[in-house]
């Protein structure tokens, strides 16, 4: 039995052969391999088995949520890879006024570190991401999801098999552990690491260059000029859609106190239930253990967390509200990222002081990752972009069916949201495969055009 050193030191190896073979293929094989692996999962059978095992395993989000994800994510991010403008294998692009031709490279063996709450599709995204740039791909799935991790990976290993290229090109850790999951960290040529802040920082303290993600706290303002039941339906698809498994989900709603009582109606007629201050209490109590967040409330439905909080709530209600008017670690929990369907109401007088609370709830949780708006004035719309420290932005959309791209918007289809340096990452984007490639810069000799002094500094020089 080899220790867990030697155990991922195989297993790179392994990956390394099955990479170099695949390193002269051309773009159409490419493109064809990462096609075939997300059919061979999304395909009727094989997805609806994926989901299932996916609950059953986790213990967390629903079925629909686990699915869609699959549906989505999966077929979204290969959109996003196919087509003339995507070349990932030799000139990429062109520019005959600078002389300047890139080369794409593939970066050798990724280490794909996958949290327990995206099981299904995190894996399938990864790999083909990989795959595009000629990569091979170790997986360190999360113990809780290992069963889930197996099936998509036998699958994928399937397909790749059928199409005549090594199974290596992805692999996985099959009893994964902290210290399994550092040595991939260590040994593989990128990191690309999806999960908790711990996890993310130990990939950042490899030694191994790594894309890392930032922790959410989405924060919304909605304001006089929304379309209040839509906004409300919306917000309501993002809490339900697999319990806010998302990072992305809306966590708190800044709502202008002039629309404030008419939306939270349009939010109970969406199955939110607003609890009342003694229920508040309780139910803070439920969500936070010695100053943690309770992981037995993690992704479930309203109805399992209200009973943990000795709550009646309707059986129909899908998610909970809870009106806030502190921000903070001590006193104010709610204020910060719950990764349940709770969702926090603030209210607001002036649009400054909505943009200020914004700014103060991602700066306690969050910093860097997301923030909505739910408006029709365009100069509030701009406000919030300019003075958000954050990096994506949702205008009028349910944010974790946003952030991370969707069909209704341009955003980058992705599983791993970068933060930048407002949450300690180093890219503030959706990661994608053109993350995953080397580039050589190939630079011929152009005719000199050396500025003259007027050009460089008139203006100042007049001065």
């Amino acid at each position: 039995m080899l220790d867990e050193k030697s155990y991922v030191a195989s297993l790179i190896e392994r990956a390394r052969v099955a990479q170099r073979a695949i390193e002269n293929y051309t773009q159409e094989q490419v493109d064809e391999l990462v096609t075939a692996l997300v059919w061979d999962v999304v395909k009727d059978g094989p997805a609806q088995k994926i989901a299932q095992l996916a609950i059953d395993e986790s213990q967390m989000g629903n079925y629909d949520g686990k699915y869609g994800k699959l549906m989505v994510k999966c077929k979204g991010v290969l959109y996003g890879m196919l087509g003339e403008n995507e070349k990932s294998v030799g000139v990429i692009e062109r520019d005959e006024k600078k002389g300047i031709v890139k080369i794409a490279k593939p970066v050798g063996v990724i280490g794909g570190i996958m949290p327990c709450t995206n099981p299904e599709a995190t894996p399938v995204v990864k790999s083909i991401m990989a795959i595009k740039g000629r990569n091979a791909i170790v997986l360190a799935p999360h113990p809780r999801t290992k069963k889930t991790n197996a099936l998509v990976v036998g699958i994928m290993q399937e397909t790749l098999k059928k199409y005549g290229a090594p199974q290596d090109l992805i692999l996985t850790i099959e009893e994964p552990s902290l210290v399994a999951s550092n040595e991939l960290m260590k040994q593989c040529d990128l990191v690309l690491a999806t999960g908790g802040g711990p996890m993310v920082k130990a990939a950042y303290s490899s030694g191994t260059p790594a894309y890392g993600v930032g922790q959410g706290n989405a924060t919304v303002i909605v304001d006089e000029t929304a379309d209040l039941k839509d906004a409300a339906n919306k917000i309501m698809r993002s809490q339900y859609f697999d319990y806010s498994t998302s990072c992305s989900s809306e966590n708190s709603l800044v709502i202008q106190e002039g629309v404030y009582d008419d939306f939270v109606k349009c939010m109970k007629a969406e199955g939110g239930y607003l609890v009342s201050s003694a229920e508040k209490e309780k139910l803070q109590q439920a969500m936070w253990v010695d100053g943690h967040l309770n992981p037995d409330i993690v992704a479930q439905s309203a109805q399992v967390i209200a009973g943990l909080a000795g709550i009646t709530i309707p059986a129909d209600c899908k998610f909970i509200m809870v009106e806030e008017t502190g921000i903070g670690p001590d006193q104010y929990p709610f204020s910060g990222e719950k990764l349940s369907p709770v969702v926090t109401l603030f209210k607001y007088k002036t649009f400054s002081e909505a943009v200020e609370k914004v700014m103060t709830i991602t700066g306690f949780h969050g910093k860097g990752h997301s923030c909505g708006i739910h408006s029709f004035n365009e100069e509030h719309i701009m406000e919030l972009a300019m003075a958000a420290k954050v990096s994506r932005m949702m205008v009028r959309q349910p944010q974790a069916l946003s952030n991370s791209g969707g069909w209704h918007n341009g955003m980058p289809m992705s599983m791993t949201l970068g933060c930048g340096t407002w949450g300690g990452n180093i890219l503030s984007g959706n990661v994608t495969w053109r993350h995953l490639i080397n580039t050589t810069w190939l630079s011929y000799p152009i005719e000199p055009k050396i500025p003259t002094d007027e050009e460089l500094f008139g203006d100042i020089m007049r001065r």
